[in-house]
């Protein structure tokens, strides 16, 4: 419970909205995921070179965490509901590893909506969540470039209820190895037992 309380923050406001128009849209147009057998996981085309800002204004390219397993989510900090959830579970995740293990991950946050999360929105987000998170943003063109390696879906929602818009995307959780190589991935539904029991068979 105690866990839930630290990490789980999820405003009231259009929650009922944002779960129907992401049941409908992830129904419908949302791609599946890729197969996982270890026939086919050598050759999934996921991830890629990016070059970001983090919380801090830093620069950083995939290569600062080359070495270590990256845990990639791709959101917005606006989501009422579907990001907080996926954050959450990640970072309880992480909370169930031990420190060795911990040591070999970098979990990280890209944003999918640079218009909206400036450093500074990024840095308060991620105040909610694990310490270890990295929180990037970009320019347009660079988000962009992030997303179209990563194969993430996105698009933008208008909502004249809320008088401003939403993000629908893809929210699966991508685990890339010390080589930035795909090694699997979590989707929503998976939970914090399932994904830290991912982790450990890795790490």
């Amino acid at each position: 419970m105690l866990n839930i309380i630290k990490y789980l923050v999820v405003p009231a406001v259009a929650l009922v909205l944002t779960m129907k128009i992401y049941n409908w849209l992830n129904e419908t147009l949302v791609p599946k995921a890729p197969e996982t057998t270890e026939e086919s996981k050598q050759e999934v085309l996921i991830g890629g070179p990016f070059s970001l800002t983090n919380q801090d204004g830093e620069t950083v390219t995939n290569q600062d965490f080359a070495g270590k397993y990256m845990l990639v989510y791709f959101g917005f900090a606006n989501c009422p509901m579907i990001c907080p959830t996926d954050m959450a579970d990640i970072s309880q995740a992480l909370d169930k590893l031990d420190d060795t293990q911990l040591e070999k991950v970098q979990p990280i946050f890209i944003t999918i909506d640079p218009e909206r999360d400036t450093v500074e929105n990024i840095k308060t987000f991620l105040e909610n969540f694990h310490s270890k998170f990295q929180g990037l943003t970009g320019t347009n063109e660079q988000v962009a470039a992030a997303i179209k390696e990563y194969r993430v879906y996105n698009r933008k929602v208008e909502s004249d209820e809320l008088q401003d818009y939403l993000m629908d995307h893809s929210s699966f959780t991508y685990l890339m190895g010390p080589d930035g190589k795909y090694v699997a991935h979590f989707s929503h539904e998976d939970g914090a037992n399932k994904i830290a029991e991912g982790l450990k068979k890795y790490l």
